[in-house]
């Protein structure tokens, strides 16, 4: 860091929080807002073009889950440190994004006070859980033979629940305007993330872990 300024890159595809979060980050001293994205690939484009120290991740992207984000961010940048920033607080989410990388991770209802807090021991090399949380939420590794919830982006939900739903990829291909390559492209992402060879288990498998 130069002169103790903490500078940041904010990841988030809902303009009102990004608005939100440089608003009240404007208010913590030592803390710029130095670059923002709505999604992963613009953040790692961002990356090339400004040095920051600190990345706030939201989990669920348009186009890969923050999870992906912060263990490329990580990978590439060991430098910058990662706060995971989300509306989900359920232990498969927090572990995962830790064990990506992340060095804290927050609730979007999180106060000012809590934020820079958050800041504060992560730049000092320290982890910060929500309080909010519960702190069992935090074991690294699920307990034996426990699955843990995967992680899917807004269109691979689409895609989950048109699958669901019986239709074929042409169909859904025409109902959400897209190829069906990339249709295939995301069947193909949702059986890997859930470790499935077949849709008749995909869909049983998203239904136990009430995602349909």
């Amino acid at each position: 860091m130069t002169n103790n300024n903490t500078r940041i890159l904010l990841v988030d595809d809902h303009p009102l929080v990004i608005e939100g979060l440089k608003g009240l980050l404007s208010s913590i001293p030592d803390t710029s807002v130095l670059a923002t994205a709505g999604n992963g690939t613009e953040a790692l484009t961002k990356l090339t073009e400004v040095e920051v120290d600190l990345a706030f991740l939201d989990i669920n992207l348009p186009d890969f889950n923050g999870m992906d984000l912060c263990k490329k961010i990580t990978s590439r940048y060991p430098k910058i440190k990662c706060i995971a920033i989300s509306t989900f607080g359920e232990r498969s989410y927090v572990s995962r994004m830790i064990q990506n990388g992340a060095s804290a991770y927050l609730l979007k209802s999180a106060t000012k006070e809590e934020i820079q807090t958050a800041i504060t021991k992560v730049m000092a090399g320290e982890f910060y859980i929500s309080p909010d949380l519960n702190h069992q939420s935090l074991p690294k590794e699920p307990p034996t033979g426990e699955r843990l919830v995967p992680v899917i982006t807004r269109r691979e939900k689409e895609v989950l629940l048109l699958i669901a739903n019986g239709l074929t990829n042409p169909e859904i291909a025409e109902k959400l305007f897209i190829s069906v390559t990339t249709v295939n492209s995301h069947r193909k992402s949702l059986l890997e993330k859930f470790e499935v060879n077949n849709t008749a288990m995909l869909i049983q498998l998203a239904g136990r872990f009430e995602l349909l």
